[in-house]
């Protein structure tokens, strides 16, 4: 009895041994923030959108061009029968000042909008790298534990084997408890190569990542609490996911970046007004003279320029129109990022307090399932319960404690996930959680 508790005991532990050198959560987030091209494309994607704003305050400014010509000439004045061949060069500066152009004056108030779409789509984006490496750690670390228990139950299940030939080959126990014990065995061979695959898969997932894949991983602590979300109260975070979910704020952005679209096109109707100030300097040889002498005329000019719009084969009303629907959808798809956000958030809110409810009872199954395992073990020895009896114990202590670690790391990621929702997760967050990691 002692010693098949003792081996149950090393085969149980076997699964949360060897930490030493592991990489943790927080380390493992640091590695993504550097590697993973998916957060690396977005970020490239806000720096670009943080441009929008000096190209539309660009379009209230000032432009100033210059320009030189210089040209070979021949001409003949027939008058004094002459040929003449020469140059004639010249250079001009323009400064065009708007003065009212509302098109774009609307297309800056526009850009202020695009950086902050920008910003929450990168805001967004840096939230989704936490859960997305979150939930990949943690797969990886329930296909170890489910590849580990199924090592340590075959080997728990090679001991019971072993038992039962060494009871029938006395005669205490019939050829049944062998075959049933070798089919439990021959099970969880398969379960092992299953349990390799299923691991394999979880670290390339892992890879794809953060770019590479640490020899090993920092577990949870066996000893672990679980917090209540903050505030615990369903209401509150379906009301902060209404206003500051990433998704939504970027699609308040584009509904005023729509609004505005409007505006800007109807302003194709309006006149504009410019300053405009010129300086030109031109030489050339006059043939008409005798002499053919050359001359230089400078010019300067300053005045108000206005130009206004007559007809445009319809196309500013058509634009405008196509503007309208366009803000139309807009408003729709903030619409639906509102629902959205407000149905993660509450999904999310149940699978934390559901999950945490789950860990607490399958804590206690665990104690119980335990507790089984030794009645059936000890009820076997004196021979008023069968092999069968014990391997299904056996076989429940494993099982509880395989859901009772992925009970333990859906709790966790879900809780990510609902401060995603609420668009408050950060780094702080990854720290909280690298904080449940390690050895007791």
């Amino acid at each position: 009895m002692d010693r098949f508790l003792s081996l149950l005991a090393f085969a149980i532990g076997f699964a949360f041994a060897g930490a030493a050198r592991a990489s943790d959560f927080l380390e493992t987030y640091r590695l993504a923030k550097q590697n993973d091209p998916t957060f690396a494309a977005a970020r490239a994607q806000m720096e670009a959108g943080l441009e929008k704003l000096p190209q539309g305050r660009a379009l209230l400014l000032p432009v100033i061009t210059g320009a030189a010509n210089t040209t070979w000439n021949e001409a003949t004045n027939k008058a004094i029968n002459n040929d003449f061949n020469f140059n004639s060069n010249g250079w001009n500066v323009t400064l065009t000042q708007p003065l009212f152009r509302w098109q774009n004056y609307v297309q800056y108030k526009q850009s202020e909008s695009q950086v902050l779409q920008a910003e929450a789509q990168y805001g967004q984006a840096t939230q989704d790298l936490i859960v997305r490496v979150a939930q990949a750690y943690f797969d990886v670390l329930a296909a170890q534990d489910n590849l580990e228990f199924t090592k340590a139950n075959k080997v728990a299940i090679a001991e019971q084997l072993a038992q039962a030939k060494r009871n029938f080959e006395v005669g205490t126990a019939t050829i049944t408890d062998t075959n049933e014990a070798q089919a439990r065995f021959d099970l969880a061979g398969a379960q092992e190569i299953a349990g390799q695959n299923a691991l394999e898969v979880a670290l390339r997932a892992l890879q794809q990542i953060i770019g590479s894949v640490p020899d090993r991983f920092t577990p949870l602590k066996s000893k672990l609490v679980i917090e209540a979300p903050q505030p615990n109260n369903m209401d509150d975070w379906v009301q902060s996911s209404r206003s500051g979910n990433f998704v939504v704020k970027g699609n308040e952005a584009a509904l005023d970046i729509a609004a505005r679209e409007v505006e800007r096109q109807r302003a194709g109707h309006y006149p504009n007004v410019d300053v405009v100030a010129s300086y030109a300097d031109n030489t050339s040889q006059n043939v008409a003279l005798l002499a053919g002498l050359r001359a230089t005329i400078t010019q300067s000019a300053i005045g108000v320029q206005l130009s206004v719009p007559i007809y445009a084969g319809g196309s500013v009303n058509s634009r405008t129109r196509e503007a309208v629907a366009l803000k139309e959808k807009a408003r729709q798809d903030l619409e639906s990022s509102q629902r959205a956000a407000e149905f993660n958030a509450r999904q999310s809110f149940l699978n934390v307090t559901n999950g945490m409810a789950q860990v607490k009872a399958l804590e206690q199954a665990l104690v119980s399932s335990e507790t089984a395992l030794q009645s059936n073990y000890v009820g076997y020895q004196v021979g008023v319960r069968i092999n069968i009896d014990v391997l299904n114990s056996q076989q429940q202590v494993f099982q509880t404690k395989r859901d009772l670690a992925r009970a333990r790391y859906d709790t966790i990621v879900n809780g990510l996930k609902l401060k995603a929702a609420a668009g408050s997760l950060a780094e702080d967050d990854v720290a909280a959680v690298n904080r449940l990691l390690g050895t007791d």
